[in-house]
């Protein structure tokens, strides 16, 4: 269990960082200009940097229950996903690829939060 508990902090960090922190490190005209691109109002991106943070504090702090983590991990995939089918189809296949990493990582993310949180039941 200990095995598990390692993996599963050290993939979950890695996935906050992949979808948190380009949202801070990126220029922020090539971000405004993409939002544009992709048809959203201007706003948009503030949404959703207040949404990322809220969902990675939400997944990050073992107090809180596990249903609102579950919760998070389904917002950040309709995330992952939704900006794939987005910049795929405004930018070409190569910037639709790029989402899809973090949220193979979130994935496996989710894997074990699963075995983790829900221990399989001893067989009759």
């Amino acid at each position: 269990m200990q095995k598990e508990k390692r993996i599963y902090w050290i993939v979950i960090i890695i996935a906050m960082a992949l979808i948190v922190l380009p949202s801070y490190f990126a220029p922020k005209a090539y971000l405004i200009e993409s939002i544009h691109r992709l048809g959203f109002p201007a706003y948009f991106g503030l949404e959703l940097d207040i949404c990322k943070i809220v969902g990675a504090i939400i997944i990050l702090i073992p107090a809180v229950p596990v249903m609102f983590k579950e919760w998070a991990y389904v917002a950040f995939g309709i995330l992952l996903l939704s900006a794939s089918l987005g910049h795929w189809l405004a930018d070409g296949p190569a910037k639709g690829i790029a989402p899809l990493i973090p949220f193979a990582i979130l994935c496996v993310s989710y894997y074990y939060f699963r075995k983790l949180n829900y221990p399989v039941t001893a067989k009759l």
